[in-house]
């Protein structure tokens, strides 16, 4: 069943994204699209299983770990004062205005803190792709919403660890933070002295395609490291891929790391997100959905684009980067479960969070591709 299942969700999500470039949008919307059609919502020929989840994991680890591949070091490190901005900025508004709202709704202080930290998390993986297509990952703009996002998920976890120890959880505030410091500092360390030599010594096996082995075996650990220490393996991907950019082996890496990738697993992934949305009772809180997706929509934009801007972007450019940042994705998700195994949030916040991330992951693609001035 699976493997048909892998063989429908590539015919689909190849033509749905061919008619979407044709559409002048980008591919990945007709990907997403195409997952609401195949689910369980509409036709009902894709099942939303544990071994499609993986394989879906599988590819936004690869997807972020190209993205660090491609990553100019040089210019990540002259657009570090901007992702910092744009980050600190892509918080500071979402996380106000969804607090407010908790206390509009009667959730009590700690709820009403949950639901702002959950409005203030982002995903750039649906962004990464959309800036592919475009040819801006390399670019200046590019670089500062990398930045941010790394910036953004070590912010939204910290504070999630604050807010779950003043909630009463078996929380140690300290462990946390410890432990997201030494991830870094390993992660750098290692990046630095251990990843070239690794490289150089298992590619020097005499069986075959040692070099990509050794690539995919750097980026699963330091996914693995990343989601054990509380970051997302998404950025620990990432690091991997920026840590190997500064090696000769780079392009030979990123060539077959891609032909892997979107052969099979990145268009699983982006398909699996629309898959996995249920609609069940959605017309119960449509007023409620549309208010809050606004709200995450338009807070994410606005702050993460002041951020940007006082920066010294255009206000085009700008927008721009604050539409990258739109998209909640996988990383809401994690909070939002989070959310309802300690009681902050209730089935029916949580199941109108779910939409409400759907809804700025799909959105993310064709904001980005009218705000970013053309090549």
């Amino acid at each position: 069943m699976l493997i048909f299942q892998l063989a429908i969700i590539l015919i689909a999500s190849k033509i749905a994204g061919d008619l979407s470039v044709r559409l002048k949008q980008p591919s990945v919307l007709g990907k997403l699209l195409i997952g609401i059609v195949l689910g369980p919502t509409v036709l009902g020929i894709i099942e939303d299983t544990e071994v499609l989840k993986e394989i879906s994991n599988i590819g936004v680890i690869l997807l972020m770990f190209i993205a660090g591949l491609e990553t100019d070091i040089e210019e990540f490190k002259r657009t570090g004062k901007a992702s910092a901005a744009v980050g600190v900025g892509g918080i500071l508004i979402p996380f106000a205005l969804g607090y407010f709202t908790g206390i509009y709704m009667n959730l009590n202080p700690i709820q009403a803190s949950f639901l702002g930290l959950l409005l203030s998390a982002t995903s750039v993986s649906i962004s990464v792709q959309v800036l592919k297509e475009m040819d801006r990952l390399k670019s200046r703009e590019g670089a500062t919403i990398l930045g941010a996002a790394v910036i953004d998920d070590i912010l939204v976890i910290l504070a999630l660890a604050f807010l779950m120890s003043l909630a009463g959880g078996d929380v140690n505030l300290t462990k946390v933070i410890l432990k997201k410091v030494i991830f870094f500092v390993c992660a750098i360390v290692v990046g630095w002295k251990f990843v070239p030599f690794f490289l150089r010594k298992f590619s020097s096996l005499r069986v075959t395609e040692t070099v990509i082995s050794s690539a995919l075996i750097i980026c699963f650990i330091y996914a693995y490291l990343a989601e054990y220490t509380g970051v997302a393996a998404i950025i620990g991907s990432y690091i991997a891929g920026v840590a190997i950019s500064v090696t000769e082996f780079k392009h030979e890496i990123f060539e077959k790391v891609e032909t892997i990738s979107y052969s099979i697993f990145v268009p699983v992934f982006f398909t699996s997100i629309g898959v996995a949305v249920q609609f069940t009772g959605i017309m119960d809180h449509i007023g409620f959905i549309i208010v809050l997706s606004l709200i995450a929509i338009l807070s994410k934009l606005i702050g993460s684009s002041l951020g940007a801007k006082i920066t010294g972007f255009s206000w085009r450019n700008s927008l721009g980067i604050g539409s990258a940042m739109v998209s909640r994705g996988e990383v809401a998700l994690i909070i939002a479960a989070i959310g309802i195994e300690n009681d902050l949030l209730n089935q029916d916040l949580f199941a109108v969070i779910v939409i409400v991330i759907l809804v700025t992951t799909i959105v993310t693609p064709p904001m980005m591709k009218s705000l970013f001035n053309k090549k």
